[in-house]
């Protein structure tokens, strides 16, 4: 099996590399397209080591030329960032000159970052269609919610995946000192906009348990004052504090700068101890960059995909009326049954107003936010950020919008 990642150059890489190494996935080949060929370098070096220490048979190929790196593929994962760090940024600090939360996901940045990412994503899709029509597009690269959104538009197998889920999954399981297969979340949400209401443990809902015992060390991880989590009695993703304390996340960012300069840091550093001949594993310093059990979320989901596993995972996919308030085609965050044909969401129950409301209200931006960035224009940007509600004042969107474009006019060919 051909295995292709787009975005092969991200210091993530060895992190993804390790997963499926450690975890005996049979990639036959792993192929880390990139057109950085100085990081594919240092990339694919330490790429091959990590597999050879775990004795994989797999081989690592880079390639710079995108073709011929997704050609044969049987999965092509996404995880790219149009710009780099330069550009996140400008994603963070430009909306706080406007009172706004500044962050690469969500709000102002997060619509700069899809303007930005969902052209490139479709034009690589394009070719996956014609090089590896079999292939499942795995996307990883944010804003998630709308690039998978734009995909699935555009007619692609395709099938959204963030870290959020796995990631309370396992802190839950080291706290029950259980293994993590015997939890499953009842998670509902849009990506970067989820609740955990129920962990369920062999088929047993300790979210109270886990509430009462670890309460402020769980208010920690995700950022939200302990009353308030005990208040709601389910746990917000920790992309819910730039709703739930916006002026205050304002204030916080205005004080402590970008975090795109710090990781920019990192990435310098990582690659730096990527470049030693000695270095066969994933370093420490690599959990300071993010993305904690991706190339663990990334191995099952492949494996279900390719393997026809059928079992139950927190993927992006078409609502389909799992939520009824929302259209079918909105893309949600659910746990689906994923085989060959694809991710199906499984049932879940009825959402509270207190969470509908807001879903329903991203999830609106989310198809303006589309519409923009497949089709361009200031007044489309505008809408889409007068409907989030991170902006939702017209004076800001409008302001928001020629900045934001001013910005980004390299990456938007309409602008």
């Amino acid at each position: 099996m051909k295995l292709t990642v787009v975005g092969g150059g991200s210091t993530y890489t060895p992190e993804l590399v390790d997963g499926f190494a450690r975890l005996g996935f049979p990639v036959a080949e792993l192929a880390l397209v990139d057109p950085d060929i100085s990081r594919l370098e240092v990339i694919g070096g330490l790429s091959s080591r990590i597999l050879q220490r775990y004795g994989h048979p797999g081989q690592v190929r880079t390639y710079q030329d995108l073709d011929a790196g997704i050609e044969g593929a049987s999965a092509v994962l996404l995880q790219l960032r149009v710009g780099g760090q330069a550009a996140r940024h400008v994603d963070e600090t430009l909306p706080l000159s406007c009172g706004c939360v500044g962050q690469e996901t969500t709000g102002a940045g997060g619509l700069a970052k899809a303007l930005r990412t969902v052209p490139v994503v479709l034009d690589i899709a394009d070719r996956v269609e014609r090089l590896a029509p079999k292939a499942w597009i795995v996307d990883f690269t944010n804003p998630v919610g709308i690039v998978t959104r734009a995909l699935l538009d555009a007619g692609h197998r395709a099938v959204g995946l963030c870290n959020v889920a796995i990631g309370l999954q396992r802190t839950f399981a080291s706290w029950l000192d259980v293994a993590p297969s015997r939890l499953s979340l009842d998670h509902v949400g849009l990506n970067h906009l989820t609740w955990e209401r129920a962990v369920h443990l062999d088929g047993v809902d300790v979210l109270p348990r886990l509430l009462a015992s670890h309460g402020e060390a769980l208010a920690a991880r995700v950022k939200i004052p302990v009353e308030l989590l005990r208040r709601l009695g389910v746990v917000p993703s920790y992309y819910l504090r730039y709703f739930y304390a916006h002026d205050q996340v304002v204030a916080e960012q205005l004080a402590e700068g970008s975090r795109a300069e710090r990781v920019a840091e990192i990435e310098q550093e990582l690659l730096d101890l990527y470049a030693d001949p000695a270095l066969v594993t994933k370093p420490a310093l690599l959990d300071e960059r993010g993305g904690a059990f991706y190339s663990e979320a990334a191995v099952n989901l492949v494996a279900s995909l390719t393997d026809d596993r059928g079992d139950v995972q927190v993927v992006n996919i078409r609502n389909q009326g799992t939520l009824p308030f929302l259209p079918p085609e909105a893309v949600i965050e659910v746990p689906a049954t994923v085989g060959a044909l694809g991710a199906v969401p499984v049932e879940v129950a009825p959402v509270s107003p207190l969470y509908a409301g807001l879903i329903g209200h991203v999830s609106a931006y989310e198809t303006l936010a589309v519409d923009a960035a497949l089709r361009g224009g200031i007044s489309r940007v505008e809408d889409a950020l007068l409907a989030h509600p991170l902006v939702g004042q017209a004076d800001v969107a409008v302001r928001l919008a020629g900045a934001l474009v001013a910005a980004n006019r390299e990456y938007l060919p309409w602008a």
